[in-house]
């Protein structure tokens, strides 16, 4: 199993981590929390991430989600998991409330990237809505394209998508100078889908705000640490280390 590891200590099994986070998180939101760790100076965090594309293959999750908690629950003072429930159908829930372990709220990670009320207003207003964020752009031609078979049966376009009408870009960078091609992209991703294209500039305010409702994060902060609005972050400076 392949994953992901950002780490402030150079021996992550030390016994320094007994005061520690571990953070169990999906690869496609890696981006967003190492710039929220690293603007923050959260060293009190390690983050460990599984492959962003097990969202075509969602039941992967919950077992691999399973297996992390088991291996290094007694190495961390708290352990937290960064996904919603991302198609696990309840799978994820079930594996966390045995080991006691919290979550990200909501069903998929574009409700704690917009915040709960905006994207239930936007999923009210248009139904059939596909989401991109940031990182799904950046890699659309392989998790999507690729990764859904249609490059190679462009017959299975209409079927994954033919209920769709609007592909709807949450962007979490809106600063940097990766922005105005994220953009291009998008628009190139919306004609592949034949859907119309809004975007929505989130930055990274709503997930911070989501971070910080979560008893087990802000327990795990110093008393004089808090979780601020971290918006204007030009995300492209923060890459996560994937070995």
């Amino acid at each position: 199993m392949q994953s992901s590891t950002h780490s402030a200590s150079a021996n992550p099994q030390s016994s320094d981590t007994l005061n520690k986070t571990l953070i169990i998180a999906c690869g496609a939101i890696a981006h967003e929390l190492v710039a929220l760790m690293k603007a923050n100076d959260w060293q009190h965090w390690d983050l460990q991430c599984l492959p962003a594309e097990w969202h075509n293959s969602p039941e992967r999750i919950s077992p691999a989600v399973d297996a992390k908690i088991i291996e290094h629950q007694q190495n961390y003072a708290r352990v937290f998991v960064a996904y919603a429930d991302c198609g696990t159908g309840g799978h994820l829930d079930r594996v966390l409330a045995k080991h006691e372990v919290a979550r990200l709220p909501g069903d998929h990670c574009y409700g704690f990237f917009a915040g709960a009320e905006v994207f239930n207003a936007m999923s009210e207003q248009e139904l059939g809505t596909f989401y991109l964020t940031d990182y799904l752009v950046d890699n659309f031609q392989r998790l999507i394209l690729d990764g859904l078979g249609i490059s190679k049966h462009p017959e299975l376009l209409d079927q994954y998508f033919g209920h769709y009408t609007q592909l709807m870009y949450l962007r979490q960078d809106t600063h940097s100078l990766k922005c105005d091609n994220r953009l291009q992209q998008a628009q190139k991703a919306a004609v592949a889908l034949n859907l119309r294209l809004s975007v929505h500039d989130t930055g990274l305010d709503p997930f911070a705000r989501s971070l910080r409702g979560i008893s087990v994060v802000t327990e795990s902060l110093h008393s004089d640490q808090h979780i601020p609005l971290q918006s204007r972050m030009p995300l492209n400076e923060h890459e996560p280390h994937f070995e």
